[in-house]
């Protein structure tokens, strides 16, 4: 089967998550528990480009036991979730699809993970830096977005 066929087979994966417009009442939660979640980031120095350093170069257990914590816990999580079919706040049924490995995962996670040691910044501590005065990561969050759209737009060509 050619790119071209098996690119016309793929059907559209539909999304689970209700598509529900928010009051901007309902929006303000978000805000402040995105604000809450900035806060704990940079009081544990979660976004020092120093901690982010010392775990690429193994100088330090620090950011292994933050992102081991984070596993752990989400891990935990889901088992739980599964286990006792906790719903949503709404009442609604959480579905975990089981997910496909696929090589293109390996290439991505190398690439994700250079940019990451290059700039001392993933995407969860971009909006916290910005946040904290260190403007400079507005071109890492510029590139983020660049690469999200190389990717959509190339998706199709590449070993995923």
């Amino acid at each position: 089967m050619k790119v071209e066929e098996k690119v016309k087979n793929i059907q559209p994966v539909e999304c689970e998550a209700p598509n529900m417009q928010e009051s901007k009442d309902g929006l303000l939660k978000y805000l402040i528990i995105g604000i809450l979640f900035g806060t704990v980031f940079v009081k544990a120095e979660i976004i020092s480009w120093f901690r982010i350093q010392e775990m690429f170069r193994l100088q330090s257990f620090f950011m292994y036991g933050v992102i081991g914590s984070a596993i752990a816990v989400g891990a935990l999580s889901i088992f739980l979730i599964k286990k006792f079919n906790i719903k949503t706040m709404k009442g609604e049924t959480v579905n975990i699809p089981k997910k496909e490995f696929r090589k293109g995962q390996i290439i991505g996670g190398f690439i994700f993970g250079l940019g990451w040691a290059l700039t001392g910044a993933c995407p969860g501590p971009l909006f916290a830096q910005i946040g904290s005065g260190f403007t400079v990561i507005l071109v890492t969050l510029v590139s983020a977005i660049a690469g999200t759209w190389v990717y959509g737009r190339f998706s199709d060509k590449l070993p995923n």
